[in-house]
């Protein structure tokens, strides 16, 4: 019992409630089903991004400007991401609200003392449930009828 009192239970409604909306808006626009497999994985590989130290992450972004291919491919892709924002700005401020949810997440983990393994695992058990909830709530409203299909 007193690991679960130690959670940090707001900031992880905030993210299931995050992922429960972009699940029912993906489930709303007809995704593929590859698709959210790619969003599954996307989501996977950036909580893991979340609880890996700072300090690998610095040594792994320094290798990246160590020659100038690598500082001209990030800078095509910071050009494409950007471009990106600009284009898709909906579905921009919803990744950033889920980003923020998912920091906000792991800075309560951190002062709450758990370690990253259990970081990891309970905030991804959090996102991967709040896709699949968003999805059923938006088929149990279609099918029954309230909200309006476009």
């Amino acid at each position: 019992m007193p690991f679960l009192k130690r959670l940090p239970w707001l900031s992880l409604t905030l993210l299931l409630l995050t992922y429960i909306i972009f699940g029912w808006l993906l489930a709303r626009s007809k995704t593929q089903p590859i698709l959210w497999l790619v969003f599954a994985i996307a989501t996977v590989l950036f909580i893991a991004s979340l609880t890996i130290p700072f300090s690998k992450v610095s040594d792994y972004s320094v290798s990246l400007f160590r020659s100038n291919l690598k500082s001209f491919g990030v800078t095509v892709l910071g050009a494409f991401l950007f471009f990106l924002i600009l284009a898709r700005f909906r579905l921009f401020l919803d990744i950033l609200v889920m980003v923020a949810a998912a920091m906000l997440v792991r800075i309560d983990f951190q002062v709450a003392a758990f370690n990253q393994s259990q970081v990891f695992w309970i905030t991804t058990t959090f996102s991967l449930t709040g896709l699949a909830v968003g999805a059923l709530v938006e088929k149990l409203m279609s099918q029954y009828g309230l909200i309006l299909l476009n």
